[in-house]
C-alpha cells in the first residue's frame, strides 16, 4: 500500500535537510584537533604519483617510526581522488614513508620531523610487472577512516582469483555469494567495470585484476548500495611483455550422477582463454594488453517431468559456444593525462534452449548473439588538487531466438511444458554510457562531483514469440478432458523501435573533520524516460569514527535513498500495446484444441494492454547501518555490522480489469482482456545483522569469513509479479522469496606447504520460502497463482543448502626471473565442486494440483572436478 501523507512528508524531511543540517555542524566543528601540550602536533602530508607523473588515488601510505617506541604506532591513509595524503599530530622523530598500489611496485623514504612540518612529500611507483603476488591474505588489516576501506565489504585481488574455486573459471559468480540479494534493484545486480556502470566485464578472466562487493555502501557515485554492486578493476598494459595463458576442462566421466538423473549425462566443457600485454614502441608512453576467451560446452539437459503416459525421465544434448575478444591501448600523453582504448567483440551460440526440470524437448529453443563494443577513457590532472575523469562506451549487439517447433505451447502447471518454445524474436540493440566525473582536495575536504549516463540507446524487437498460441491447464486430470483454463496468442505486427534514457547525477564531499572523525555527504539525482517523476533526489551520509587513541577500532554509519530502474522488458511491453502493433489477446476458459469455436476468429476478440499506472513513480529504497570494526592483529579485522533496508512504492503488477469480487465472473471492460497495470505500490523491509573476519588469519589460511543473520519480508517479487487477487493485496505481505536466515561463507586460501595451495569457497545457506497455491484459475483472471483462502503468500519453506567447493594447485618455476615472481611459470591445479556430493534441493513445487506436490523437481549439480593449466611469463 502507499505510504501516508505525514510518513512521505517525513522521508523528504530526510532526504533533503539532513544533508544541509549536517553541512552545518561540519562549518562550525574545528579544522584539526588541538596540538597536544608540551608535545610537538605538526603534519606531514604529501602525494603519491606514477613514473609518468600521472597522480595516484587511492594508495595506501604508511608512516612508521624507524625507531620502534619514538614517535608512536605505524598509522596508515590512503591517498584522496587527487592523489594527495596527509598525518595529523606528528610527534618528532624519524619515520618511514611507505606507499602502494596494485599494480605498482611499492617505494618507501625516511622524512624527518621536527618542531616544524616537513615539506610536501613526493613518492614515485613504479609499473611492477604483472606477475607480482598480491594476496587479500596479506592485505592490509589497518582499520582507517577512508570511507572506501569499510571492512565489511569483500576485496579479493588477481593472486585470490587465481587461487579460488571458480567454476569455468566465472569469477563474479564465485564471489556472488558476499552480495546482499536485498540491495539488488529491478534489472538485478549492478556491474561497474573500472568506473563506469556496464552489463559486462569486457575482458577475458585472466586480464581482472580485482573484484570489490560492498565498497562504501553509501557512495553517491552509484545507484545501488555497496551490497547490491560488484565493482571490477582491469588490468592495465606494462612496461615489459608479460602473458598468461589457461586451458580449462571438464567432463563428465568426472562428475557424480545428478539425483534427478538414471545416468551420468555424457558432457565436457573446454574453456581457452588468456591475455598478453606489454609496451608499444619503446613502451614508455604507450602500452597494450590483448585478452581472447573460447569456451566450448557440450552439456546435457536434465528432464524430470509426468504427463499423461506417466513419469518422463530424459536428458537432452544443450551444447553453447562463446567467443570473446578484447585488446586494450593505454597511452601517457605528457605528465598529466592518461588515455585509453578498448574494444571487444564477442560471439555467442545456444541450442536447445529452454529444456530442463519439466519442460520437454519439443519446447526447446536456439539462440545466437553478436556484440560490438568500444570504450575510451581520459584522466587528466588538472591542477595539484584537480582531477578530470572522462569515460565513454559505445556499442551494438544483435540477439536471435528461434523456436525449434512451431506447434502451440502446452502448459500443464508444474507437471509439463510440451509443444512449441514460442519465443521467436529479434533484438537489435545500438547503445552508449557515458560518465564525468571530477574531483577536488583541499585540506580536510575531498569533493568528487559528475554526471553520467548509464543506458541511452536505440532498442528494436521484432517480436513473434507466441504467434502460434498458448493453452494453460491446471492439471494434468484437466488436460486429459481438455480443460484448459486460460489460451494467450500475440498477432499483428510485432515490429518495435524505441529509445531508452537513463540519467544520473551526483556530488560528494569526504571531510576530515577532526583526526579521529570523517564525514561523507552526498547527494545524487536519478532520472528515466517513461516517468513523468523528475524530483528523484537522493541524500547519502555516511561516517567513520575511532574512538581509541591507538586507531585499532572504527566506528561506521550511514543512511541513503536509492531509485530503482525498470529495466527493458517493461518498456517493451508499454510500447508495444501503446502503438497497437502487437496484439495480444487472454481467453478465459476457451476451448480446446480449438480455443473459440467454430467460425470465431481471433481478430475478433477483446484485446490485452499492458500500460504503467497513471501515478506510477521511481521506486526508492532506503538503507541504514552501524557497524564496529576491530583490528584484532597486525593482519586481521573483525566488523560487525548492522543494516536495515526499507523498500518504499516498489513495483508490481495488477490486472486493473479482472472480474472484480465475490463472484469474479466478467470483466468490467468487455472490449478489452487482461489490462496488466505496472504500478509502484509495493513495500519491503528487510534486517542483517553481519560477522566479517578478514585478513590473514592464521599462519596457514587467509581470506574473508562472514555470517549473516537476518530476516526480509515484502509484498512484491518484482515489476512482472502479480497478486494472487488483483483486488486484495493483504495476503501478499510474507517472507521474501530471497529470505535467508543464516547464511555463512568462507573465501579464501590454505597454504600448508611453499609448494601446494589449497583454495576454499564454502556456502551454507537457511532453506527459502515458495507459495502455497491451488493450481486452478480461483480469481478468473487468467492466472494460476490462487492460494487457499487465509494462506498468505510464501507460507512454505525449502529445504537448507551447503556447498564446499576447493582448488588444488601446485606451482612449478620454468624460467628464473631478475625478480620475484619473474620468469615463467606452471601452474595446474583440480577444483572440485560441491566436494562432499551433497544433493541441494531446489525447484520445490507448491501447486496442489500437480503430481509433484511438497517435492523437489530440480537440484543443484552434484560434485564436478575441472582440470586446469596456467602458463604465465
Amino acid at each position: 500500500m502507499t505510504e501516508t501523507v505525514p510518513v512521505r512528508a517525513a522521508l523528504l524531511g530526510v532526504r533533503f535537510i539532513a544533508p544541509i543540517l549536517l553541512c552545518f555542524a561540519t562549518l562550525s566543528a574545528p579544522a584539526g584537533a588541538q596540538a597536544r601540550p608540551g608535545a610537538p602536533a605538526v603534519p606531514v602530508a604529501g602525494y603519491v604519483q606514477d613514473q609518468t607523473g600521472g597522480m595516484l588515488p587511492g594508495a595506501e601510505v604508511t608512516l612508521r617510526p624507524v625507531v620502534a617506541g619514538i614517535g608512536g604506532p605505524p598509522r596508515m591513509v590512503t591517498t584522496n581522488d587527487g592523489g594527495l595524503f596527509r598525518f595529523d599530530d606528528v610527534p618528532a622523530g624519524t619515520y618511514e614513508l611507505r606507499a602502494q598500489f596494485q599494480g605498482f611496485t611499492p617505494t618507501a623514504l625516511q622524512v624527518r620531523v621536527g618542531s616544524r612540518a616537513p615539506g610536501r612529500q613526493k613518492l614515485t611507483l613504479e609499473i611492477a610487472g604483472l606477475a607480482q603476488e598480491v594476496t587479500v591474505a596479506t592485505d592490509s588489516a589497518a582499520v582507517t577512516l577512508d570511507p572506501t576501506q569499510n571492512r565489511d565489504g569483500v576485496s579479493v585481488d588477481k593472486k585470490m582469483l587465481a587461487d579460488m574455486p571458480a567454476f569455468d573459471r566465472n569469477y563474479l559468480d564465485a564471489v556472488s555469494a558476499f552480495l546482499d540479494p536485498g540491495a539488488a534493484g529491478t534489472g538485478g545486480t549492478t556491474l561497474v567495470v573500472d568506473g563506469m556502470e556496464g552489463r559486462k566485464v569486457g575482458v577475458s578472466a585472466s586480464a581482472i585484476e580485482q573484484i570489490k562487493i560492498n565498497q562504501d555502501p553509501y557512495a553517491a557515485e552509484y545507484a545501488r548500495p555497496g551490497g547490491g554492486r560488484v565493482e571490477v578493476i582491469t588490468k592495465a598494459g606494462s612496461e615489459a611483455y608479460h602473458g598468461e595463458f589457461n586451458l580449462t576442462f571438464r567432463d563428465g566421466a568426472l562428475n557424480a550422477r545428478n539425483a534427478f538423473s538414471d545416468t551420468r549425462p555424457t558432457e565436457q566443457r573446454r574453456i581457452y582463454e588468456g591475455m598478453l600485454s606489454g609496451p608499444i614502441l619503446d613502451g614508455r608512453t604507450t602500452s597494450f594488453m590483448l585478452s581472447v576467451n573460447r569456451e566450448e560446452t557440450d552439456q546435457q539437459a536434465i528432464v524430470f517431468a509426468q504427463d499423461p503416459a506417466g513419469p518422463v525421465r530424459l536428458t537432452m544434448a544443450t551444447p553453447q559456444r562463446n567467443v570473446e575478444v578484447s585488446a586494450t591501448v593505454n597511452r601517457q600523453q605528457g605528465k598529466k593525462q592518461t588515455l585509453s582504448f578498448r574494444v571487444t567483440y564477442q560471439s555467442e551460440s545456444a541450442r536447445n534452449e529452454g529444456v530442463g526440470g519439466t519442460s520437454l524437448p519439443d519446447a526447446a529453443s536456439n539462440s545466437a548473439n553478436r556484440e560490438l563494443q568500444l570504450v575510451f577513457s581520459h584522466r587528466a590532472m588538472l591542477t595539484g588538487t584537480l582531477v578530470n575523469q572522462f569515460r565513454l562506451l559505445v556499442g551494438g549487439d544483435h540477439q536471435t531466438n528461434t523456436s525449434l517447433n512451431q506447434a502451440r505451447r502446452i502448459v500443464v502447471q508444474d507437471a509439463f511444458t510440451g509443444g512449441g518454445a514460442q519465443v521467436d524474436q529479434f533484438k537489435e540493440e545500438r547503445h552508449f554510457t557515458l560518465s564525468e566525473t571530477i574531483a577536488w582536495s583541499r585540506t580536510q575536504h575531498t569533493v568528487k562531483a559528475g554526471v553520467s549516463i548509464p543506458d541511452w540507446s536505440r532498442r528494436r524487437f521484432d517480436d513473434r514469440g507466441n504467434f502460434g498460441g498458448t493453452f494453460s491447464f491446471s492439471s494434468l486430470d484437466d488436460y486429459a478432458h481438455n480443460r484448459p483454463y486460460v489460451f494467450t496468442q500475440q498477432q499483428g505486427d510485432g515490429r518495435l523501435v524505441f529509445l531508452q534514457k537513463v540519467f544520473a547525477a551526483f556530488v560528494q564531499d569526504d571531510i576530515a573533520i577532526r583526526r579521529n572523525l570523517s564525514v561523507a555527504i552526498g547527494l545524487r539525482y536519478d532520472w528515466q524516460n517513461f516517468f513523468v517523476d523528475n524530483n528523484n533526489v537522493a541524500s547519502r551520509i555516511s561516517f567513520a569514527w575511532a574512538p581509541g587513541s591507538n586507531a585499532r577500532t572504527v566506528v561506521r554509519g550511514g543512511f541513503g535513498i536509492f531509485y530503482d530502474r525498470t529495466g527493458t522488458g517493461p518498456m517493451h511491453d508499454v510500447e508495444q500495446s501503446r502503438e497497437g502493433h502487437l496484439l495480444r489477446y487472454t481467453i478465459l476458459n476457451p476451448g480446446y484444441p480449438d480455443p473459440l469455436g467454430p467460425g470465431a476468429t481471433i481478430a475478433n476478440q477483446p484485446t490485452s494492454l499492458v500500460q504503467f499506472s497513471p501515478a506510477v513513480h521511481m521506486p526508492y529504497t532506503a538503507q541504514f547501518g552501524v557497524g564496529v570494526e576491530q583490528q584484532l592483529a597486525k593482519s586481521t579485522t573483525l566488523a560487525v555490522t548492522y543494516t536495515g533496508t526499507r523498500g518504499v512504492d516498489l513495483f508490481l503488477s495488477r490486472d486493473i480489469n479482472a472480474p472484480p469480487p465475490p463472484l469474479y465472473l466478467t470483466r468490467p471492460d468487455p472490449t478489452h482482456g487482461t489490462i496488466r497495470d505496472m504500478e509502484a505500490v509495493g513495500r519491503q523491509w528487510s534486517h542483517s545483522l553481519q560477522f566479517t573476519l578478514r585478513g590473514r588469519m592464521s599462519r596457514l589460511f587467509g581470506g574473508s569469513v562472514r555470517y549473516v543473520l537476518s530476516r526480509a519480508q515484502n509484498d512484491t517479487s518484482g515489476i512482472n509479479s502479480r497478486p494472487a487477487n488483483d483486488y486484495d493485496l493483504t495476503g501478499e505481505w510474507a517472507l521474501a522469496e530471497f529470505d535467508e536466515r543464516h547464511r555463512f561463507d568462507v573465501m579464501g586460501a590454505f597454504t600448508p606447504w611453499s609448494w601446494c595451495r589449497l583454495g576454499v569457497n564454502l556456502s551454507l545457506r537457511s532453506g527459502r520460502p515458495y507459495s502455497l497455491r491451488t493450481g486452478r484459475d480461483d480469481y478468473n483472471n487468467g492466472t494460476a497463482n490462487a492460494r487457499p483462502a487465509g494462506v498468505p503468500r510464501n507460507s512454505l519453506e525449502g529445504p537448507g543448502s551447503a556447498r564446499l567447493d576447493l582448488r588444488w594447485s601446485r606451482e612449478i618455476e620454468l624460467r628464473k626471473g631478475k625478480k620475484r615472481d619473474e620468469g615463467a611459470k606452471l601452474t595446474l591445479g583440480v577444483d572440485a565442486f560441491n566436494v562432499l556430493n551433497r544433493v541441494n534441493y531446489n525447484g520445490y513445487v507448491g501447486n496442489l494440483s500437480s503430481p509433484f506436490f511438497g517435492q523437489p523437481v530440480s537440484a543443484q549439480p552434484a560434485r564436478r572436478l575441472q582440470l586446469s593449466a596456467r602458463l604465465e611469463f
